[in-house]
């Protein structure tokens, strides 16, 4: 079998300047709005030019998913089992929200997909993702069976992280409409260090 042959430079450019079209549209539209015509025409490419690369809108959007679910996933892989169990928490939550400031776009996909039922995205959810979370809440349950963090359910903590990080991403409008100018940023990563810092302090009993 003979290898796929190496990308142009031409190639690797449209290619690039397609999924980032893509991103854009899908994120805005959601799968059912967006059109390969609209992408097209975003990425400054003919349809019949965009389908040299991607033979389908669905590819496209599968393609687009593939490598947002690594980027999502490499800040809960990289925590790190015989790391400090607090500063190993809280590093995945600052990591987090830096995604969600720097990728507010690939968060907004991944909502969609999530709020359509994840008819893309299912068998990495259940595989991938369920395999990977359920690992580190073993590690995070240990943590605190161990009285290193706080008493904690594992799987419940990772949901508030995701659900208290994304929000300044997915609901930016509404964030924005309520702060005015001000970078939320800033604040949202003080205030969730005191709120998950209080949830993983170790109780103390007694005078």
């Amino acid at each position: 079998m003979t290898d796929t042959p190496p990308q142009t430079r031409i190639q690797a450019r449209n290619r690039a300047a397609i999924l980032e079209a893509a991103l854009e549209v899908f994120a805005a539209r959601g799968f059912r709005g967006a059109t390969l015509d609209r992408i097209a025409q975003a990425a400054g490419l003919s349809k019949p030019n965009l389908l040299y690369y991607f033979r389908s809108k669905e590819a496209l959007h599968l393609a687009i998913l593939q490598d947002l679910l690594e980027l999502w996933l490499a800040p809960l892989r990289a925590m790190d089992p015989e790391g400090e169990p607090r500063a190993q928490i809280m590093g995945y939550v600052r990591k987090k929200l830096e995604m969600s400031r720097d990728h507010p776009r690939e968060s907004r996909l991944f909502a969609n997909e999530i709020l359509q039922g994840a008819p893309r995205a299912r068998p990495v959810l259940e595989g991938e993702l369920k395999a990977l979370v359920d690992e580190k809440a073993a590690v995070i349950s240990g943590w605190s069976a161990a009285g290193r963090i706080g008493p904690v359910d594992p799987h419940h903590l990772i949901f508030s992280i995701w659900a208290l990080t994304q929000h300044y991403a997915d609901f930016e409008v509404q964030v924005r409409a309520i702060m005015g100018d001000t970078d939320p940023y800033p604040g949202a990563e003080a205030w969730l260090e005191r709120v998950f810092g209080a949830i993983l302090d170790i109780p103390h009993h007694g005078p």
